[in-house]
């Protein structure tokens, strides 16, 4: 790992997205060493050299991707903003914009999040459960929750949301043809339904928004 580290910026990025696009077409067990040497334009043996292993380097883009968004989101965040609608809608910004900018970041992602193979769904798993964690502290961390109606459950809200984004990219697996921008529109009119449901009237637009 330190050996690919240590290679100019620009070798890494393209690298890492021939690798992207690889392992996001193919999935984890399909994609060879070999495919994403071609697709990167160097040896075989220079991406063993850098990485050891497949898992190696699967592991290591995951954590990339993780890190590309998360850092968008540590340095753009408004933590401020105490309506927990309007964290969703920012956060959901974010990661649409660090996707415009990185397009092969999205079908990555998406094909990890339904990876299967055993080799490395463990791991896939236990990275998954670290970044629900920051996701937990961003939605709940100083939300103001008396705009919420009485006996309304904040972590089933929370799972609510999250299995509506798991169907979206379910959906999105299936279509070759994504445009981000209008699925991320879409997902702000739902959670305007949303918080029109949840929402004590007062705090609420005329429009019910």
């Amino acid at each position: 790992m330190e050996k690919f580290l240590s290679i100019p910026l620009e070798k890494q990025h393209g690298f890492v997205d021939a690798a992207l696009v690889c392992f996001g077409t193919n999935g984890y067990k399909k994609t060879s060493i070999s495919d994403i040497a071609a697709k990167a334009g160097i040896s075989k043996a220079m991406v063993f050299h850098y990485f050891g292993t497949k898992k190696a380097l699967y592991l290591y883009l995951i954590n990339y991707c993780s890190d590309l968004v998360m850092n968008e989101i540590e340095a753009k965040f408004d933590r401020m903003v105490t309506d927990f609608f309007d964290r969703l809608k920012q956060a959901t910004e974010i990661k649409v914009a660090v996707i415009e900018k990185h397009p092969a970041v999205l079908a990555f992602l998406m094909n990890v999040y339904f990876e299967t193979n055993e080799e490395v769904r463990q791991d896939i798993a236990s990275i998954l459960a670290a970044g629900e964690e920051i996701r937990r502290k961003i939605a709940f961390t100083g939300v103001d929750e008396s705009k919420f109606k009485d006996g309304i459950d904040m972590n089933l809200l929370l799972s609510m949301l999250t299995w509506m984004a798991e169907g979206s990219a379910s959906q999105m697996s299936k279509n070759d043809k994504l445009d981000i921008r209008a699925i991320a529109n879409d997902f702000s009119r739902c959670i305007d339904m949303l918080k029109s449901h949840f929402y004590k009237p007062e705090y609420l637009g005329s429009d019910g928004r």
